[in-house]
């Protein structure tokens, strides 16, 4: 486990941290009321109001979790892992959405359970891998890490919900690093995905495969490893075609645009055409807050959510995207501030793990904004509208919080 000096950072854990969180939380409430304000009556010009009344939830979210000792909560770890796969099977059968099964409606609010399966399974990791004093370095001896992930993994991409279901790979790789597995053991086990994911060209897939050989070839793992991995690899690459028969169309097209968005300019290549022109268009101070042309007319689709960093960009232009993305960047290198100083494996695991999430969110949503990542539906932390994201991203604030405060 890296761990660095320990130190106490306030009866709060680390007040500058929270401040940060809320800083960005407001902001992303002005953003989403500028992205209400069209030309056109819709439903977006009210989202600001049910962001706010979220926030509070999300505040309260925050205290009691920044409040709870971290031996109760790696106490109650598993039971709050099986409720969290419990919700995952109920929102299959009850649930709803466009696209997919991946809300609840409870009360007038809706709730996205795989953002409780995140942080529960961030949970169960930690308790699992942060109490280990030597770090696992064969690759059958991950089958409890992986088995902890492949359970919600596979009931999220039920729904389907691909950029969620992408999330929980992140968790488990970002676990076993902070764990201490080596590195070459990490991309032995994710070298089968990697394989799926390029099954669709043979051209690469052959090269994937060719590099993946080599390399058990030079590092000489133990004979029943190799095997296993590149059998693996092998049937992961075969798999590849009918798994993408098995997308929802949606999902297709979206992969399909990322790699020409020209290919349906009017349809699936929308979203990502009007988000580069509306980035584009802000030049280096905007258009002005709430004066953003194609927000304003409607060009630019899910303007509070998937692509409120478009609106930032048209709006605030070079200046704004830089000082958000500062901001954001500051709060990141604090929270792994944190995980490198927390002193106790559950805490240091927990707050290195969500650490690694917000990275990825930040990361996916920026890139699929700029046509550099596909678009997946991933809210931008703390900007976009999603409550279940921003009550859990607070929860998940409070837990690093209150790891900071025990070290």
């Amino acid at each position: 486990m890296r761990r660095g000096r320990a130190t106490r950072l306030g009866s709060l854990g680390d007040p500058a941290l929270l401040a940060a969180a809320l800083l960005l939380a407001v902001l992303g409430i002005g953003m989403i009321w500028s992205a209400g304000q069209v030309d056109l009556p819709s439903a977006v010009m009210g989202a600001w109001r049910r962001q706010l009344a979220w926030l509070g939830v999300a505040i309260l979210g925050f205290g009691l979790a920044s409040r709870v000792p971290m031996r109760w909560l790696e106490w109650a770890t598993p039971w709050i892992y099986a409720f969290s796969i419990l919700l995952l099977l109920v929102v299959l059968a009850v649930g709803g959405g466009p696209n997919t099964r991946s809300w609840l409606r409870l009360a007038g609010f809706s709730f996205q359970p795989a953002e409780l399966a995140k942080l529960a399974t961030i949970l169960l990791l930690a308790r699992i891998l942060g109490s280990r004093k030597e770090p696992q370095a064969n690759l059958f001896e991950l089958w409890k890490p992986v088995l902890i992930v492949a359970v919600p993994f596979l009931l999220v991409m039920a729904q389907p919900d691909l950029g969620s279901a992408l999330i929980f790979v992140v968790i488990l790789v970002s676990a076993l690093y902070w764990a201490g597995t080596p590195l070459f053991t990490i991309f032995m086990l994710v070298s089968p995905g990697v394989s799926m994911i390029l099954g669709f060209s043979s051209a690469i897939w052959g090269v994937w495969f060719v590099v993946v050989v080599l390399g058990l070839y030079l590092r000489r793992p133990f004979m029943a490893e190799a095997v296993a991995v590149a059998l693996a690899n092998l049937a992961a690459g075969a798999l590849a075609t009918p798994l993408w028969n098995r997308l929802a169309p949606y999902q297709q097209r979206r992969l399909v645009v990322f790699l020409d968005p020209d290919v349906d300019p009017r349809g699936a290549g929308w979203h990502l055409i009007q988000s580069k022109v509306a980035i584009g268009s802000g030049g280096m101070t905007g258009q002005g807050f709430g004066h953003g042309p194609q927000k304003r007319l409607a060009f630019l689709p899910e303007q509070h959510t998937d692509f409120i960093f478009s609106v930032v960009g048209e709006e605030l232009g070079l200046i704004g995207v830089l000082a958000f993305l500062l901001l954001l960047a500051w709060f990141l290198r604090r929270v792994l501030r944190v995980a490198a100083e927390a002193t106790q494996g559950f805490g240091s695991m927990v707050a290195f793990c969500f650490f690694a999430v917000w990275f990825a969110h930040l990361v996916i949503n920026v890139g699929m904004t700029v046509g550099l990542m596909p678009v997946t539906g991933l809210p931008l932390p703390f900007i976009s509208y999603g409550g279940s994201f921003l009550l859990t991203t607070f929860v998940g604030l409070g837990l690093v919080c209150r790891a900071a405060l025990e070290t």
